[in-house]
């Protein structure tokens, strides 16, 4: 089914399917998704990353469709029920709930109610009663009375039958689909407490009575009810309003008004809920689950790129300090290419006399690695820290308070342990966070995303699905920027596009041995490096002064003789191409279009001779938190203050505002206007102004605004007081409140 799948995607993503059929392709083939991007363009019709990963996706739903098909098919068979109209049935369904419906009455079942009735013998009852052909139940049920089945009486005969009506009911599929329809429109989600949960589970005060349009529920309240639910917090229904889905089956299977069509409606009832009511409930609660990981995901892979993909200084010559009160500042120095030197620690918080050794220590080590910037984590102590580095006055070094979120996990990680076996946790995360500085992106890999903190209810979400989603992200990143060869660790070459982690090692290890690599090439001779695994990754590779040029930047060798060629028309040398602009405006490129070879890989080289290697991170810009503050009891009401934003979720947004505790951006106070996904106004690492509403000290909760209209600060006033000032300010304007108009204003205030 594999051509109509083509077309099914082709539709659903409105594009063409010999884009569709291409991609398919060339991941068969072993392509990887960055690779495709980049180098095949011209046989995808320049698809992005975003629309290639789509395709992938859901080509692999629709193959987990077929082969659910192929296993109903199979019990079909095997059970003696298969016949070619159930054949043609199965084949053509075009989703799972479909698909499901339609075998749900072949389904081997468990002992029933519905089956104990079949095996006393009352199933043509039933058929007669469901006909509703005016026959007399009562009458016709006396034939069915037979003590030897404990079948005892006329009532337990139509008992019976009722319970092999409403199975018939739950089966039909045309009932399921208008339900499952109601339920998704109509149904509502309804949290309540459980009992004596109010104080334990005061995390979830906002769920202790909630209701809320299934339709309409937003990812992060279903997760956070779901999560309750699990807890033993909260208990959690979803349905629609009973006589709405009663008054569908009704339609659907009453026929009459007689005693048989009666005997119908007490199956339908019994049906929907013993039945119905409880299979929908559970097909909902597994589509919103779906739908609400979905959008958590997203989320929380954005938020991934946007911090891998954060500025990096470059190599320089760091020094990174792990700070600390009572425990002392872990003090780290690392070269230009993050290797360490030396490690110590200083404690300028502790007294006077430890302050002063510190400074010496500081400025000796400064001088000993000529150290040209100081990268200092942002937890505790930190800003104190930042202060007293910058009160030392150092010439010619940076001061930059890097994030350290995740820095304790790499610190104990298998991966540090293999760097670093001799050295302590906190030494490590010194290193981690002076290396952070230089490149975040290189750093970052070795640390398993959902441990940066960057996400949303990432543990509750489906593992598997936020596990493809951010390495997707992750290899789209490192792939987008490139890796220098030869100073790349294992943990990030296993990102490299065509690279496993043992290619990865033996890259290292080849690299170990004999040196630097100087051509691209030369990656021919590491250990296991066939042509798939160089087709697919040499374009992501750079050598910096290596023997060719071109090998520092993202023109992939198998187009290196195109550029030859045009140097070659031109008279002149790559590295003339590279340097001069003129030369380049008078390459005519049409004139180098091949059969596989068409204008956009074209443009692309072009592009690449201009900005070689070009880095497509913005450029590292320090940031410094406001002067004075540094606690949150520093904090008042009304207070501008920069921050930068460390996660965004679908109801707003978390800022650092340097007090150790991030404040939350609401998603109605980002902006003068209607936000409807927070993405849309601000990005993780983003630098912003914000303006303090409210601090909760005892909860530990700080409220911020990035709104430019006037702000009343403070605690926030409840309803009853809301509604106390309304009636005041009315009162001075002599409204009456019997005054139809004034009841109107009132209640939308009260809204």
């Amino acid at each position: 089914m594999e051509n109509t799948h083509f077309l099914k995607i082709a539709n659903e993503l409105r594009l063409e399917e010999s884009q569709v059929r291409a991609v398919v392709m060339l991941l068969e083939e072993g392509a990887t998704i960055p690779f495709i991007a980049r180098y095949r363009k011209e046989a995808t019709g320049s698809l992005d990353e975003v629309a290639i990963t789509s395709i992938r996706n859901r080509l692999n739903q629709l193959k987990e469709l077929d082969n659910r098909r192929g296993t109903i098919l199979k019990s079909l068979e095997q059970h003696g029920h298969l016949t070619d109209k159930l054949k043609e049935e199965v084949l053509i369904a075009p989703t799972l709930a479909t698909l499901e419906d339609i075998y749900i009455p072949y389904k081997p079942k468990r002992r029933t109610k519905a089956t104990i009735a079949r095996q006393k013998g009352l199933e043509p009852l039933a058929q007669i009663i469901f006909e509703q052909k005016e026959k007399e139940p009562y009458e016709i049920a006396t034939d069915f009375v037979d003590p030897e089945k404990e079948v005892d009486s006329i009532d337990d005969a139509l008992e019976g039958a009722r319970h092999i009506i409403a199975e018939w009911i739950n089966e039909n599929s045309l009932a399921r689909a208008r339900l499952r329809k109601l339920f998704f429109e109509k149904g509502t989600f309804r949290s309540v407490a459980k009992f004596g949960m109010e104080s334990s589970g005061a995390k979830y005060k906002n769920y202790f009575d909630w209701k809320e349009p299934v339709a309409k529920a937003p990812s992060h309240r279903i997760l956070a009810m779901r999560r309750g639910e699990k807890e033993d917090i909260l208990n959690l229904t979803i349905a629609p309003h009973e006589e709405d889905a009663i008054k569908i089956l009704d339609e659907l299977f009453v026929k009459g008004d007689g005693e048989d069509s009666k005997q119908v409606e007490t199956s339908i009832r019994d049906s929907y809920k013993r039945l119905l009511s409880r299979s929908m409930e559970t097909e909902i609660r597994l589509a919103t689950k779906e739908r609400a990981d979905s959008e958590a995901i997203k989320i929380f892979a954005d938020n991934i790129r946007q911090l891998l993909l954060a500025p990096s200084l470059g190599a320089r010559r760091v020094m990174g300090i792990d700070p600390g009160f009572r425990t002392g500042c872990k003090t780290v120095c690392l070269d230009r290419q993050g290797k360490l030197l030396h490690h110590d620690i200083i404690y300028p918080h502790s007294s006077e006399k430890k302050a002063q050794e510190a400074e010496q220590t500081v400025k000796k080590l400064h001088d000993i690695y000529n150290i040209e910037a100081i990268a200092i984590g942002n937890g505790t102590a930190g800003r104190e820290t930042e202060d007293f580095i910058k009160n030392l006055s150092i010439d010619d070094v940076r001061v930059v308070l890097v994030n350290e979120s995740g820095a304790s996990i790499y610190s104990s990680s298998k991966i540090a342990r293999e760097e670093f076996p001799d050295l302590d946790l906190t030494i490590r995360g010194a290193v981690s966070i002076g290396r952070r500085l230089m490149d975040p992106l290189s750093e970052l890999v070795k640390i398993d995303p959902k441990s940066i903190g960057v996400g949303q209810y990432q543990y509750d979400v489906n593992q598997t699905s936020l596990r493809q989603a951010l390495d997707d992200v992750v290899i789209s990143c490192v792939n987008s920027v490139g890796v220098d060869i030869n100073q790349a660790s294992v943990q990030l070459l296993k990102y490299v596009s065509g690279l496993s982690p043992q290619l990865a090692k033996n890259i290292v290890a080849y690299r170990n041995e004999t040196g630097p690599f100087r051509t691209r090439m030369e990656l021919k001779n590491v250990p296991r490096f066939g042509p798939k695994a160089f087709e697919q990754s040499a374009g992501f590779l750079r050598i910096n002064e290596g023997s060719d040029p071109l090998d520092a930047s993202a023109v992939h060798p198998e187009s290196y003789h195109i550029v030859d060629a045009m140097a070659y028309d031109l008279e002149c040398q790559v590295t003339d191409l590279m340097a001069d602009e003129t030369l380049r405006k008078k390459i005519n490129i049409s004139k180098y279009v091949t059969d596989t070879v068409g204008i956009p890989t074209l443009n692309d080289i072009m592009d690449e001779l201009s900005k070689p290697g070009r880095d497509p991170r913005e450029s590292f810009d320090a940031f410094n938190f406001a002067n004075g503050i540094k606690e949150i009891n520093d904090l008042k009401p009304g207070m501008k203050l920069p921050g930068i934003v460390t996660n965004v979720t679908a109801f707003g947004a978390f800022v650092d505002i340097g007090v150790h505790q991030d404040g939350l951006i609401h998603i109605s106070k980002l902006a003068d206007r209607y936000v409807k996904n927070p993405a849309d106004i601000v990005k993780v690492h983003q630098k912003v102004m914000v303006t303090v509403i409210d601090v909760d000290i005892e909860r530990s909760r700080i409220s911020l605004s990035m709104k430019t209209t006037p702000i009343k600060y403070g605690q926030n006033k409840n309803k009853s007081s809301l509604k106390k000032s309304f009636k005041s300010k009315m009162k001075e304007k002599n409204y009456p409140f019997n005054n139809p108009l004034a009841d109107l204003i009132k209640n939308k205030s009260d809204r």
